[in-house]
């Protein structure tokens, strides 16, 4: 019986006691609008700078023109930058070692010569 009474009571304050409008009504927002608005910190990143701005930066934000970029570009092979052999010849040895076969591999300019005569 007091939880009836108390349930009652709620209820007949809850239509008495004016309300505001609720958090997702038109109402809402509009008084949340009508809020004067704070004026904004002065930055000094909200003024522009005063130097011009650097070739390097302009050529970041410049669009691409057809003109410019070639058809194909030129692609260097990898046999001409990097010593791909030697490479491939650790890498063998390094295989053969784990299958316990003793590989001798040599290369230009290796040390195995001045390390054999020590």
């Amino acid at each position: 019986m007091r939880d009836a009474i108390a349930r009652t009571l709620v209820r007949v304050l809850s239509v008495l006691i004016p309300r505001g409008p609720g958090r997702h009504s038109a109402g809402h927002l509009t008084r949340q609008t009508m809020k004067p608005t704070e004026p904004r910190p002065v930055s000094p990143w909200g003024k522009p700078w005063s130097t011009p701005t650097p070739e390097h930066i302009k050529t970041l934000y410049t669009p691409l023109r057809g003109e410019d970029i070639a058809l194909a570009r030129p692609y260097v092979t990898a046999e001409t930058t990097m010593a791909l052999g030697v490479i491939r010849e650790r890498r063998r040895a390094a295989e053969l070692a784990t299958m316990g076969v003793d590989y001798p591999y040599s290369y230009p300019g290796d040390h195995f010569q001045a390390v054999a005569f020590n």
